[in-house]
């Protein structure tokens, strides 16, 4: 009798160690799903398309939990505030754009330090960080792109104006250098303005843009790389009512992708922050389950970008989607061991 109710539990324990085993197929560890909130640095319409982001991944990687939140304002002890009281409320995992790229390392710190994964979205913190990864935008990429785009619908030459955001910030530095680039390879055919700082507010961007409007009425071009400075000058030239001054903006603003669609822009560079999110979620899952990060995999993955043009309107959403289902279905091969 004690030999069979001996091998009747080790037939038991085994069933269970195998179902445990095969519970979390597509981690790595056999632990539950992850709680993961989406934590931005501050207010601003860039990261809305996280909330919804986080609701589908939940419900796309069977999430623990999700939720999408925002401290009150740019300062990085509330946002510091707001992942520890996240953290005592269950969430293990975390996405953040950093409030400040530096001193963020100091909370990604405490948390890597209790094994919760961090990914930076939308915006890196400074290396070296404990952060697995950084999903954004190739900033100096994109601004190349739109640079490209609208000294060619100037003829290449005339007077380019660069609008941007905080000359302090590492993905502002690599917009200005690649605007400066694209300029420099027109050899002197296109004369460049470049006014930062004014992505703080609407009505700081609004003020710049139409006081270097009204004091350089030689302007027959204009690349904004923030998000304020874009919907302001939109408004701008739909004021003035001239298309002879060519646009790229950034951005999928309503009054933007309007004036795209009559014609006061030739288009924006749309951006992927619905991406971002999404994709981090489902890497702080896998790496909560057990997954690790490959010793060769690369610290920044860029989320795409694509510039909306009047043809692009209508489909430029999907397009976003179809690309983040795509590097979702290629990350854990690419990029972790599990």
């Amino acid at each position: 009798m004690e030999s069979r109710a001996l091998a009747r539990f080790l037939a038991i324990a085994a069933v269970l160690v195998v179902a445990a085993c095969g519970a979390t197929p597509s981690g790595g560890g056999g632990k539950s799903p992850a709680a993961v909130a989406i934590v931005p640095g501050g207010p601003h319409p860039y990261f809305e398309p996280m909330r919804q982001a986080i609701v589908d991944a939940k419900a796309d990687f069977s999430l623990s939990k999700g939720i999408f939140s925002v401290p009150t304002d740019w300062k990085q002890d509330l946002q510091n505030q707001l992942l520890t009281s996240l953290a005592s409320q269950g969430y293990d995992g975390f996405g953040i754009f950093p409030t400040d790229g530096n001193a963020a390392n100091g909370i990604v710190s405490q948390l890597a330090a209790k094994n919760v994964p961090v990914m930076a979205v939308g915006g890196c913190v400074q290396e070296p960080t404990k952060t697995t990864f950084c999903l954004a935008t190739d900033t100096g990429a994109s601004a190349y792109t739109g640079a490209k785009a609208a000294i060619a619908a100037m003829g290449n030459k005339g007077v380019l104006l660069h609008g941007t955001g905080l000359v302090t910030d590492p993905n502002t530095v690599k917009r200005i250098d690649a605007v400066k680039r694209a300029v420099a390879e027109t050899n002197g055919a296109v004369t460049l303005i470049t006014i930062g700082d004014i992505d703080i507010d609407a009505q700081t961007a609004d003020t710049a843009i139409n006081q270097a409007l009204a004091a350089h009425k030689d302007i027959t071009g204009i690349i904004t790389t923030a998000y304020n400075p874009t919907v302001a000058a939109a408004k701008a030239l739909r004021t003035l009512g001239d298309k002879r001054i060519k646009m790229v903006g950034i951005d999928d603003d309503p009054v933007v992708l309007q004036a795209v669609t009559d014609g006061f822009l030739i288009g924006t560079m749309g951006q992927n922050p619905y991406g971002q999110a999404y994709i981090a979620a489902y890497a702080i899952n896998q790496i909560h389950m057990g997954c690790k990060k490959k010793s060769d995999a690369p610290y920044f993955i860029d989320s795409g970008t694509l510039l909306i043009g009047p043809d692009k309107i209508a489909t430029y959403k999907d397009d976003f989607k179809t690309l983040t289902k795509s590097i979702v279905s290629g990350f854990k091969a690419k990029y972790l061991s599990c």
